[in-house]
Formats: structure tokens, sequence, C-alpha cells
């Protein structure tokens, strides 16, 4: 016999969407800020404003607002363009664009939010690569045991966040965005993402200081390791949290059914 879940009630289950959605925005915005302290390298979409904040000498946080906030408007940009397109074609969009631009628009008050985690983080985690940091955390393997930290905290904190589709993060939107309007996969859309962002910053941080600033082998850890622990944690805790969140964890599964049942 199968088990059958009763129904969970619509407050309790939009309780728990609501906190493992900011629990995930919470807990990427400490991996962030970790990736950022071990001083090997950071990931690819912040390492603009992470370059950009220790040439100017301006706070890391604000200089995310700002790329954030540059990526909202290109998403805005780029659905109006989309849709225009779609009409010119004779086909109908799969969402009203006024719900696009609302859903873009709300992420502006959302990346104001996240940064200030951001800058909370910034103030208490210690910069590891400084000399007011003694010990084993340190050393370089004290570092790249952080850094490893940070990127399974960084693909926590998306997967919560991703899995409970209320507004998503800038950095997943502009990629889902130039995906819509390129026909071009999101895998394929983010290594684009990730390739102009290392390549942006390499040229203005050896334009500004003759050095690569934000680069390294923590920028290739979290290539490859964001990736992986998204797809664990949703192996692993998927179906639960949706399920807890009121959400359908098979979509596809339960819309084939619907259609043949109709």
């Amino acid at each position: 016999m199968t088990k059958t879940h009763s129904p969970r009630k619509p407050n309790a289950a939009l309780a728990w969407r609501i906190f493992f959605y900011l629990l995930g925005l919470l807990v990427l915005a400490l991996g962030i800020s970790m990736n950022t302290k071990a001083g090997l390298g950071v990931s690819p979409l912040i390492s603009v404003s992470y370059s950009a904040a220790d040439i100017l000498g301006r706070s890391f946080a604000n200089m995310t607002l700002l790329l954030y906030s540059a990526y909202v408007v290109v998403e805005m940009i780029l659905h109006l363009l989309h849709s225009k397109g779609l009409a010119c074609r004779g086909n109908p969009p799969k969402r009203k664009l006024s719900m696009a631009l609302l859903l873009d628009a709300l992420q502006f008050p959302l990346s104001l939010v996240f940064t200030r985690f951001l800058n909370l983080f910034d103030i208490v985690i210690p910069n590891l690569a400084s000399d007011q940091v003694v010990g084993f955390w340190s050393t370089l393997p004290g570092r790249v045991l952080f850094l490893l930290a940070a990127i399974c905290l960084t693909g926590i904190g998306a997967a919560f966040s991703m899995n409970m589709r209320i507004i998503p993060n800038p950095g997943d939107g502009i990629v889902q965005a130039l995906s819509d309007s390129t026909g071009a996969s999101v895998g394929l859309t983010k290594n684009f993402m990730d390739l102009g962002s290392v390549a942006l910053t390499c040229v203005v941080s050896l334009a500004c200081t003759r050095h690569l600033i934000g680069i390294g082998l923590g920028t290739v850890l979290c290539v490859i390791g964001v990736g992986r622990v998204i797809a664990v944690f949703n192996h692993l805790c998927r179906t639960k949290t949706l399920t807890l969140a009121g959400l359908d964890p098979f979509p596809k599964l339960s819309a084939e059914k619907g259609a043949a049942a109709s």
C-alpha cells in the first residue's frame, strides 16, 4: 500500500514557503560573504562587483546592489523586447508582460534586503588573507576548507530560494531572461554569463591595477561546486521542503496526469 499524505493547511504551507525562502537568502548571503573572505577568488557572477568594490574602495554590498539593479533593468528591457517579438510573430507569451515586469520590479527591494545581509556578514566575518587572522584559518588548507564551506552554503541557499518560486535573485533572473530572449538553454546561458563576468573582471582589474582581483582557485571551484551542491541538496531535500511549502515536487508528472485524465 502507498502512503497518502493529508493536504497541508494553506496558512502553514505559506509560512513554510516564506521561511524556506528567507532562510535561503540568508544562507546564500552567508555563503557569498564567506567566499569573498577566503581570499582565493570569488564566484563569477559577483566577481564584477567584488573587483569594482576593491578598485573604488567601496562597500562590496553596495556595489553588488548596483550590479543587481543593472541586471533588473536589463531583464525588463529583454522582457519588453521578447514580448514585442512574440506579438509580431503572432505567438502568445507564456505569461503576461505585466506579470513579468512586476516580478522584475520586485527584485529591486529583494536586492536591497539581500545586500544588507551581505553588509552584515562583511562586518562580522574576518578576511582570512589579512595579517589580523592567525592560526589554522590563515593557512592555505584552512582557507580552502573555508572556501569549500562557503560553496556548500551558497549552493544550499540558492536551492532553497529558487525552489520556493517567489521572487528570483537578480543573478538567476538575468540568466532566465537571456535564455528566454535568445532561445538558448538556461545552462548554456549561465555558462556564457559566467565567462562574460570573469572576462570583464579580468579586463577591468588589469586595466586599473595591473593585477587580477577576485579571480583565482575559488572562481573555478565555485563554477564546479555550486551546481553540484544544488543537485545533491535537491536529491536529498527538495521533495520534503516543497511538500512542506505546499508546492508540487513533480509538476511535470502532475501535468501529464492531468492531460491524460482530460
